[in-house]
């Protein structure tokens, strides 16, 4: 199969292509700059040069594809809303292309708010207040006959390299000379490596999309102040409880992802994929100096 991903240079999808490709695939990357270009190529793909604002150069990467696995996203919370509506413009070109064929789609979501007070389920279905707009533009997209559904990930998908909440928690231990956690710290976040994710995309990517949403979630819920307690001792900080009053004034823009409880399960992408996670934990992978910088 010819796949093209977007996002390819990517924590994730990097690990996607190298996926694929050890699996047979020919895999064709989008690169919006040369560097990006330079990593693709790298890991053995061919490359597509666009980026996420071009619409025609993702029409094109799709069409030219047995199938496509959509990873890109901007990061940058100060514009998420413009960028969830970049994304879903995205999806909707990459649609486009795959429209009235049977070739699949894939598109990145995440298990935020699917919910409360217990661990969510691939049957949870994303409301109208999910501020990324992936899962529903890929809803919209098999209404109309496109073969679309969606892996979702966990709030910290990890592994080397990784650039997301983890980091994110180590660098605000290190600002204010404490890892902290809010209430009790038994809220849980769900956890996989960014390894086992990949192989989810692939075997979903290979079952043409049907069966989804899945969830490439390998660890159900760990509590956040077992995260918090290891950067603290790697850090050689105080690990510390915060009242939700305090939680904004340590945290920053991060208090309310810090306090959410982010667990979620993986029954039926398990049985429908064959699959089962083979890389660490969460706690094991980031009990390494690969994360503190060292």
């Amino acid at each position: 199969m010819r796949v093209f991903v977007t996002g390819a240079s990517g924590f994730v999808g990097s690990a996607i292509v190298k996926e694929l490709i050890g699996a047979g695939h020919e895999v064709t990357g989008l690169a919006r700059s040369d560097s990006a270009a330079a990593s693709v190529a790298a890991l053995g793909a061919e490359v597509h040069r666009g980026d996420m604002t071009d619409p025609e150069s993702l029409r094109r990467g799709a069409a030219a594809a047995d199938g496509v696995i959509h990873t890109a996203f901007n990061h940058d919370f100060s514009k998420f809303q413009e960028n969830c509506e970049m994304d879903r413009k995205a999806i909707e070109a990459l649609g486009a292309a795959l429209k009235g064929s049977d070739r699949p789609l894939l598109v990145t979501s995440g298990i935020a708010l699917l919910a409360s007070g217990r661990a969510a389920t691939e049957d949870d279905m994303h409301d109208h207040s999910f501020p990324r707009a992936s899962e529903a533009a890929a809803v919209a997209l098999a209404a109309q006959g496109v073969r679309a559904s969606t892996v979702r990930l966990p709030p910290s998908t990890h592994g080397h390299g990784d650039h997301g909440f983890v980091p994110t928690l180590i660098d605000i231990a290190r600002e204010k000379g404490a890892s902290a956690y809010i209430g009790d710290g038994n809220n849980r976040w769900a956890a996989t490596h960014r390894v086992d994710a990949a192989r989810v995309y692939r075997l979903a990517l290979e079952r043409g999309a049907t069966g989804g949403p899945f969830h490439a979630i390998a660890e159900e819920g760990i509590p956040f102040k077992d995260i918090a307690a290891v950067i603290g001792r790697r850090l050689n900080v105080p690990v510390v409880g915060k009242s939700a009053e305090q939680a904004a004034a340590h945290f920053g823009w991060f208090a309310r992802f810090a306090g959410m409880d982010l667990a979620a399960a993986s029954a039926r992408t398990r049985r429908l994929l064959a699959w089962e996670p083979k890389q660490p934990g969460l706690l094991a992978d980031i009990d390494h100096p690969s994360y503190f910088g060292g």
